[in-house]
C-alpha cells in the first residue's frame, strides 16, 4: 500500500531544468550573433562601433579554409537566441598554457536573471577544464556594476594591477609606420 502524500511533500517545489540549450553556435546563428554583438554595443553606449558585417563573422567564425579566428556558444530557449558568448584562444607566455579570452558576453535584457549567463560562463570554465587550458579571462567596463557584481559572484576577481591597452585607427597606422 501506498502512502499517502503529506501536506509537506506535496508542497515541496519541484526543480525545473532550464528552459534554454547553451550550444556552439553554427553559420545560421551569424544574424542573431550580429543582433546580440548591436544591442551589447548599444548597451555599453556605443551603438556606432558595432560595425561588423555578416561576412566578416562568417569567415571569422566558420572560415571555409583554415582554423576560425573566434569561436561562440549561442543561449537558445523558445524565443530563439538569447544570449552569447564570443570568445578565443588565449596563451600565457608565464605558464605555456592556453586559455581562454571571453571577448563578449551578452544576454538579453529580459532574459537576465534565468541562468543563461552563468551557463555560458560555465560552459566556457568547463572548456577550459577538459582541455588542459589554465585561464578563463575577460574585460568589463569599470562603470558596470551588474556586470561586475555578476562575476565577482562567480569567483572571478577584477586585475586591478593591470591596464588594458588599445592602439587603433589613425595611432595603429602611425605605429605601423604607414
Amino acid at each position: 500500500m501506498t502512502p499517502e502524500p503529506t501536506r509537506e511533500t506535496t508542497d515541496q517545489p519541484i526543480p525545473e531544468r532550464p528552459a534554454f540549450l547553451v550550444r556552439p553556435a553554427d553559420v545560421h546563428d551569424v544574424p542573431d550573433l550580429l543582433r546580440l554583438v548591436r544591442a551589447l554595443a548599444e548597451y555599453e553606449k556605443e551603438p556606432q562601433a558595432a560595425t561588423a558585417t555578416p561576412a566578416q563573422f562568417e569567415a571569422a567564425l566558420f572560415p571555409a579554409v583554415g582554423d576560425p579566428t573566434a569561436y561562440a556558444l549561442v543561449a537558445q530557449n523558445d524565443d530563439g537566441i538569447v544570449g552569447m558568448a564570443l570568445w578565443f584562444r588565449s596563451f600565457s607566455t608565464w605558464t605555456g598554457e592556453a586559455g581562454i579570452w571571453l571577448e563578449d558576453l551578452f544576454v538579453q535584457p529580459d532574459q537576465r536573471g534565468s541562468g543563461i549567463g552563468q551557463a555560458l560562463l560555465g560552459t566556457l570554465a568547463e572548456l577550459c577544464v577538459d582541455n588542459g587550458w589554465t585561464r578563463l579571462e575577460w574585460a568589463v567596463l569599470d562603470w558596470n556594476t551588474p556586470s561586475i557584481e555578476f562575476y565577482r559572484a562567480r569567483g572571478a576577481r577584477p586585475l586591478d594591477d593591470w591596464t588594458t591597452f588599445r592602439v587603433d585607427g589613425e595611432a595603429l597606422a602611425q605605429l605601423a609606420g604607414a
